[in-house]
């Protein structure tokens, strides 16, 4: 909801989360599927050096999907 209002005022949001279903029902216009609840941008599995470069292709690819418009008549772009 807090995303729908933002991008009312038009300002572009990425949502990332790993309930994209619930995040695409409401009408999220951008949504990228985050690894966990708990840690959206992260994988604490990963060893060290890789748990950091999963980090920062996930912000990179949140980054990218700001400049993607939604084609006209989708709502949503979901990148998993």
């Amino acid at each position: 909801m807090i995303t729908k209002e933002i991008q009312r005022a038009g300002i572009p949001v990425i949502q990332v989360t790993n309930l994209t279903k619930i995040a695409e029902g409401i009408g999220s216009n951008r949504i990228l599927r985050g690894n966990s609840v708990l840690h959206v941008f992260g994988d604490p599995t990963l060893p060290l050096p890789s748990e950091q470069a999963y980090r920062e292709r996930r912000v990179k690819q949140a980054l990218n999907m700001l400049e993607k418009v939604p084609p006209e008549g989708q709502q949503a772009i979901i990148e998993e």
